[in-house]
């Protein structure tokens, strides 16, 4: 996405935002796999039951 800083005069300026992407390691088809995953999407895969438990592991 992008958008416009703005300064306390109201100078504007362009910006951009970038998703926020963690490298993390998840347990898929029985092994690990290395995976770059936003953190939303981090979010909503730790709610499943069978990746909890082996998160809980690490």
């Amino acid at each position: 996405m992008s958008g416009n800083n703005v300064s306390h005069s109201n100078r504007h300026t362009k910006t951009r935002f970038f998703a926020n992407v963690h490298k993390q390691t998840l347990f898929q088809d029985g092994r690990y796999i290395k995976v770059k995953i936003c953190t939303r999407c981090l979010r909503s895969v730790n709610k499943s039951p069978s990746v909890r438990k082996v998160l809980a592991r690490l």
